[in-house]
């Protein structure tokens, strides 16, 4: 059967997620500045080399995606209008719109969305994997783009609403355009590389020929890089931002009581990721006994209330609650027993304990740090810190490290398991392989719905079971929002999407 979007559907659709959004005129003949704040600067600002997360702001206002992925869960048309999936999953048809230019003044045509497609899969995105069953794409006549996979990919669609997805002038790459450091897409707004101090602050001007005005809701954006929580909250308390993503939950009150909201969603999970199952750095993680210990020596209560100040739910499993293979009896499969922490180091050959080196980041609260440390010593495993500074996620993925205190995203199901879990994970550098696994892995990648879901869930229990990771809990992933400002969060990503941030009825 055929997996088909109809593209009157689609816009239709569109239509809908579209109305009663403002353009960019004030009402008053005034222009708008929206000015927010993000944790993370770009690294790069070429969508061959992009990164989403945390970083999505800084691409998404210059450049469109395939797809777009919405405040209600949904992919819907983009820069494509409309898809369809052959009977087998292996070639995706894309329909693409005509009236789409770029900021040089060239036009999108299916010749560019497939240089753009192979040029990420080719570039150096950390995420160019997602693009990794991609052999080739053909051109079908004017408006058609067709995706030919090497297997079935059950994220593709999600992939090409995030980096993925990004469309850059083909103009513009031909002429070799410095693309790390000034941006030339189809987006609602245009970098000022004049305002814009690298690694600071990113200004960005409207759009005027902007196919969509209709979520182009400001004049200008101003996207400021607090990467400490004490420089947020100075912004939000001195009213100098519009909307502010906070690496923590310990000022909410602060930023409440300073007449702020607060728009948030639990998409991340907190806690110790065990990379090297193998044990090639550390023999003692390649016992299973090891690892369970691992899991009952934190106090995941006690955790969440000491460095989220409760914001959040503990959990016990990676897979996310919006997951069709999320179980609530996982969320508390390991206890807070050291005892039996104890008991498991003894039995497999560790009583006296052992030294554990993991990398540290400032970035990440140098109180995570101190708990990690009380808590392994109650069961007699001491800590052994690095930081690597800016090469934090470099060396961790190098690898150089066997395990890691991480917060990290709670994908959809298959993405999941192409982010943490299949040997050829960005989170599994060690690139560990698991009989189990693989076999559950096949069978989401080429059973029906239902077997995917069965194999999902299956995988889920057995991950808990085999205690591959060390989860706290899902913390609240928190924007501090001005009077003024509404945002919708996405389920899917860190921040919100910039066409769900816009201001108020009756401030437009």
């Amino acid at each position: 059967m055929k997996i088909r979007w109809k593209a009157a559907a689609a816009a239709a659709a569109a239509s809908l997620a579209l109305a009663g959004c403002a353009g960019t005129d004030g009402g008053d003949g005034g222009d708008r500045t929206l000015t927010t704040g993000m944790i993370l600067a770009p690294a790069t600002l070429d969508p061959a080399a992009s990164e989403w997360g945390n970083r999505a702001m800084y691409y998404q206002a210059a450049y469109d995606t395939l797809l777009r992925a919405t405040a209600e869960g949904t992919i819907e048309p983009w820069l494509a209008t409309g898809w369809e999936y052959d009977d087998d999953a292996t070639e995706l048809t894309l329909t693409l719109r005509d009236d789409v230019t770029f900021t040089d003044g060239s036009a999108m045509t299916p010749e560019v969305v497939k240089q753009n497609l192979l040029r990420f899969r080719d570039g150096t995105s950390p995420n160019a994997n997602y693009l990794a069953s991609l052999e080739d794409v053909d051109v079908q006549g004017d408006d058609a783009v067709i995706l030919r996979l090497s297997a079935p990919d059950p994220g593709l669609l999600s992939y090409l609403t995030r980096t993925a997805g990004l469309v850059a002038s083909g103009e513009a790459i031909d002429a070799g355009v410095d693309l790390a450091t000034q941006t030339v897409g189809s987006g609602p707004y245009v970098l000022d590389t004049r305002e814009t101090v690298t690694g600071t602050s990113y200004v960005y001007e409207a759009n005027p020929e902007y196919w969509n005005p209709e979520v182009q809701h400001y004049d200008e954006v101003e996207i400021n890089v607090y990467n400490d929580v004490a420089a947020a909250v100075n912004a939000i308390m001195a009213n100098e931002a519009d909307a502010v993503r906070l690496a923590d939950n310990n000022n909410l009150d602060q930023v409440e009581g300073a007449g702020w909201s607060i728009a948030s969603n639990e998409l991340d999970f907190q806690g110790l990721l065990l990379l090297d199952r193998d044990g090639t750095m550390a023999p003692e993680l390649a016992d299973v006994r090891v690892r369970r210990a691992l899991n009952y020596a934190f106090d995941r209560e006690a955790l969440l209330e000491a460095l989220q100040r409760g914001a959040g739910s503990v959990t016990t499993q990676v897979f996310p609650v919006t997951s069709e293979a999320y179980d609530p009896a996982l969320d508390d499969f390991y206890s807070y027993d050291p005892e039996k922490a104890r008991e498991l180091l003894a039995e497999a050959g560790y009583e006296d304990g052992f030294t554990l080196s993991m990398p540290s980041s400032t970035l990440l609260g140098s109180a995570t740090y101190t708990f990690i440390s009380q808590q392994l010593s109650e069961i007699g495993i001491e800590t052994e810190y690095t930081d690597p500074g800016n090469n934090f996620i470099a060396d961790l993925l190098a690898p150089k490290f066997p395990a890691s205190f991480m917060a990290l995203e709670q994908n959809p199901d298959w993405q999941l398991s192409q982010f943490m879990v299949s040997p050829g994970a960005i989170f599994n550098p060690f690139g560990t392989e698991d009989r189990v696994v693989n076999a559950l892995l096949e069978r989401m990648q080429f059973g029906d719905e239902v077997e995917r879901v069965e194999a999902a869930t299956e995988l889920n229990r057995y991950l808990v079971e085999q205690a591959w990771f060390v989860p706290w809990y899902r913390v609240q992933g928190s924007m501090a929002v001005a009077p003024g400002t509404h945002v919708d969060m996405l389920p899917t990503n860190a921040i919100p999407a910039i066409y769900d941030i816009r201001p108020e009825t009756g401030q437009e």
